[in-house]
């Protein structure tokens, strides 16, 4: 089982090389839109709907990260500037933590805590290895 303060260190490390990170100008989304047009959810928003003011952990251009902890239990809301943004940072998440996955965001947390904050947020539960491209999501 995972500590949070290796989830901690990971929200960090994964934020940190997401925004060194080179080659994301060809599927740049601009900020504040996303493929529909309609603007995307910011870590402050994504709180707000399970109740936590976000602490930020990682607060760059292209990715921002917030540590939040609600009776749900602790998590962290990352969110993307873009789609390469988030794919860099999926490819990079760790394969024995399942994530809350949204449009340009997601949530790191224990299994049990996604359930409960995806009542609230909606999106999908990826539950495998991430590099290997094959994930179960449960819907």
């Amino acid at each position: 089982m995972t500590t949070l303060p290796r989830l901690a260190a990971f929200a960090l490390l994964a934020g940190l090389a997401t925004a060194c990170s080179a080659g994301s100008g060809g599927d740049h989304v601009a900020a504040g839109q996303n493929a529909k047009g309609a603007a995307p959810l910011t870590v402050e928003q994504l709180s707000a709907r399970v109740g936590c003011e976000p602490r930020m952990q990682v607060d760059a251009a292209d990715i921002r990260t917030g540590y939040c902890k609600t009776p749900d239990g602790e998590f962290f809301v990352t969110t993307f500037r873009s789609q390469a943004g988030k794919d860099a940072w999926m490819d990079a998440a760790p394969e024995y933590n399942p994530h809350l996955v949204g449009n340009l965001w997601t949530v790191l947390s224990s299994r049990k805590v996604l359930d409960l904050l995806r009542e609230r947020l909606g999106g999908d539960l990826h539950l495998t290895d991430h590099r290997t491209k094959q994930m179960r999501t449960v819907g």
